[in-house]
């Protein structure tokens, strides 16, 4: 078990999935935790929930929908975070707390999170004197304090939707301490102590409560990738340790966030209803028939021929409760957000994964043709 967790990213998301988990491990006895939330963007919209993570009532999530068969609701208040700080604000108490408090750093910081300001690749952003701008810089200059602090190893396990996130960044890093010039002893060191783990998440988490808090579903997934001196952060049964964690992240990123995306490109193509939720979408009857042709004859075709037809039927099925779940409004234009980005990754990558082994082709006329459609972005 792990005792400090750092947590970049404020999102519903986490709230209900990292936070909530650590919080029912530690009910049930296990010495895990706190748990400390860090703002790395510098959004003022995000101020009041930064503060309100320090409030040690903790804060609520719902958990809605159908478990086995049967209608559940239920109301968890999640204790396991005691501070939130943001990072333009708070740098040398965040910077203090990397150093000689912390186990474990999570993150989850969108699309684009692991993109590299120009102003972070320069050997200034070792220095210490100012708040690096992007997460892989702050989170560089961190582990570079830590290592000069005489810093104990590090686990760190990134929840970002990008495949083998772990080892992306772990190259992302490793490439920036080089052009900041960093020692080789810090070089060394972030090598060798420093454990960045490949994960995969899985939940919909629907709705924000205000200041914070979340409405989410039954069903969770926290899958990482085994390898050596990399324990669990908890117990939890949602969280599952794998030697092989891609048949879990091509059935998410590829039946369930595919069709996300292509419930999306559909909405605004039709410019529908700007409030419209995924049930809603799917309760029109020409809109379900078209998401469950595009499964049968589109994608699990492809799962079938890198031999995995049976996992993607079952998911598929799973998938579609999901989506049709009565108590989640999971509105769609939150979905539409960064579409082009999320296109590429779970339409044209899922392509490129089923014809990279030389497969025949089949006919995938819906998914080239949200591939190839210009991005209009959310309408205002």
């Amino acid at each position: 078990m792990t005792g400090r967790i750092l947590q970049f990213g404020t999102s519903r998301f986490l709230q209900a999935h990292v936070d909530l988990f650590v919080h029912e491990a530690r009910e049930a006895g296990q010495p895990v935790g706190p748990i400390a939330v860090v703002q790395a963007s510098g959004s003022a919209e995000r101020a009041g929930r930064v503060a309100a993570f320090g409030r040690p009532g903790g804060f609520p999530v719902i958990i809605r929908g159908i478990e086995r068969g049967a209608p559940v609701e239920r109301r968890i208040q999640v204790t396991s975070v005691d501070r939130g700080l943001a990072a333009a604000r708070d740098w040398e108490e965040l910077s203090a707390l990397f150093a000689g408090e912390t186990d474990v750093v999570v993150s989850n910081m969108g699309d684009t999170g692991y993109e590299v300001a120009a102003a972070d690749r320069h050997p200034a952003l070792l220095s210490g004197t100012a708040v690096p701008h992007s997460f892989p810089g702050k989170l560089l200059a961190l582990l570079h304090r830590r290592w000069r602090d005489g810093g104990r190893p590090l686990t760190i396990l990134p929840c970002e939707l990008v495949s083998r996130n772990g080892e992306v960044l772990a190259a992302i890093l490793a490439g920036l301490a080089r052009d900041a010039g960093a020692p080789a002893g810090f070089l060394g060191w972030l090598a060798g102590s420093v454990i960045i783990g490949n994960t995969l998440v899985d939940r919909i988490v629907s709705q924000p409560l205000e200041p914070i808090g979340a409405v989410a579903e039954p069903y969770a997934l926290w899958a990482i990738e085994r390898r050596p001196g990399l324990p669990a952060p908890c117990g939890h049964p949602a969280i599952v340790m794998t030697d092989d964690l891609e048949p879990f992240e091509r059935l998410k990123l590829h039946i369930l966030n595919l069709g996300h995306s292509v419930l999306a490109d559909l909405w605004m193509a039709e410019r529908r209803d700007p409030d419209e939720t995924v049930r809603a979408i799917l309760a029109d009857g020409r809109v379900r028939d078209r998401l469950e042709s595009l499964y049968r004859t589109e994608v699990v075709p492809g799962f079938a021929a890198r031999g995995m037809a049976g996992e993607a039927e079952a998911y598929v099925a799973t998938t579609l409760d999901r989506f049709l779940n009565p108590f989640l409004d999971h509105r769609i234009a939150d979905i539409a957000q960064n579409h082009p980005a999320k296109v590429e990754k779970r339409i044209g990558a899922f392509l490129a994964w089923v014809y990279g082994a030389g497969s025949a082709r089949h006919a995938t006329p819906l998914l080239d043709a949200v591939l190839a459609r210009p991005a209009e972005g959310i309408r205002s």
